[in-house]
């Protein structure tokens, strides 16, 4: 094994430009304070990151993902992560909305993109652009790439999920560079990355579930699944509290 996180492992192959990602059940939030298990969030998690991926590559965005090669694993691309967590808002929720005193779901205009350094151990500070370029994380130009492609991704799922009855209330992204110096879209996209809402009921179909203890934790991740992954229609959580 060559890495274990909150929420994968990656394993080294006979490739040296190709690694295998396992998506594990393990839940964690607040940094890691609170911690816990969502049966089932690994296979979730790895599909819909699939499907994503894929329907994103077929729209232009260069990401790292190869295949699903099993319920929980898939093969990807070597990369050096770029420690910056892109954050894309459309509405005001979480931390966002605590740090500046609005209400949660606030529309925004324009869609904030932020930055944010990625380091459990400082608590994901956020950045500005003069910051994350003196701390060598990346080029002026490497910024300028991370912002149009957040946008197109953006500008890609917002129609994606609402042809599925939810809307993507915000999300994070991490970005990769390839040996040959390209950035690729890394990491996942999925619950447990995204805030995503029934558009009927607003219900939370996300890992605030988890981490405000709502209740239906994993019948929410499966319905992001069946919509998602099957294509199936919306249907209610039973029990939820939205």
């Amino acid at each position: 094994m060559r890495y274990e996180g909150k929420a994968k492992k990656v394993y080294a192959t006979d490739d040296e430009q190709r690694y295998v990602v396992e998506y594990k059940d393990d839940a964690t939030a607040y940094n890691a304070l609170k911690r816990g298990t969502i049966q089932g969030k690994g296979v979730v998690n790895n599909a819909v990151s699939s499907v994503l991926f894929e329907m994103l590559a077929e729209h232009g965005v260069p990401t790292h993902f190869l295949e699903r090669i099993s319920d929980r694993e898939q093969l990807v691309r070597a990369v050096e992560i770029i420690p910056i967590e892109v954050i894309v808002r459309n509405r005001a929720a979480g931390s966002f909305a605590k740090r500046y005193g609005v209400d949660e779901g606030l529309e925004l205009d324009p869609i904030v993109i932020e930055w944010c350094y990625k380091s459990d151990e400082l608590g994901d500070p956020p950045l500005n652009d003069a910051t994350a370029v003196a701390l060598g994380l990346a080029t002026p130009d490497e910024l300028e790439d991370l912002f149009e492609l957040a946008s197109t991704v953006n500008d890609t799922l917002l129609p994606y999920f609402e042809e599925r009855g939810l809307e993507l209330v915000d999300f994070k992204l991490e970005f990769g560079r390839t040996a040959d110096g390209d950035i690729v879209l890394a990491d996942e996209i999925s619950p447990d990355t995204c805030r995503l809402w029934d558009l009927a009921s607003g219900e939370r179909l996300d890992k605030d579930r988890f981490r405000r203890d709502l209740g239906s934790v994993e019948e929410a991740y499966q319905e992001v699944y069946r919509r998602v992954v099957e294509g199936a229609e919306p249907r209610p959580i039973a029990g939820a509290d939205a």
